[in-house]
């Protein structure tokens, strides 16, 4: 994980605005993956919607086209939030352990 935006937080201890920075960007994730959830949801409706709603042959394969693209667009979002998150929590962790390593120590 040493390409991730934080990897330049490894080597010295996080001060109370890195900490809040990263809150924001934990909050910022999350609502990405809102974001891409909701896109993949309207994704699945509008194919449903237009495969029931349509008599046209180029209508009903462009609705059947919606529908992969909605769970391709979940997924996508859930891999990306995945990713972020992992990146984040590993900065996370290692500056609590540094920090409890300098009050034992």
């Amino acid at each position: 994980m040493k390409n991730t935006p934080y990897a330049k937080f490894n080597q010295e201890d996080l001060i109370l605005r890195d900490e809040l920075a990263i809150d924001r960007t934990l909050l910022a994730n999350e609502r990405t993956l809102l974001a891409y959830l909701r896109s993949g949801i309207a994704l699945l409706i509008t194919g449903v919607s237009i495969i029931h709603f349509s008599n046209v042959v180029w209508f009903l394969a462009f609705g059947a086209a919606c529908l992969p693209a909605g769970v391709l667009t979940g997924l996508v979002g859930i891999i990306r939030y995945r990713r972020m998150n992992a990146s984040i929590s590993l900065v996370r962790d290692q500056s609590r352990s540094r920090t409890q390593d300098d009050k034992q120590g």
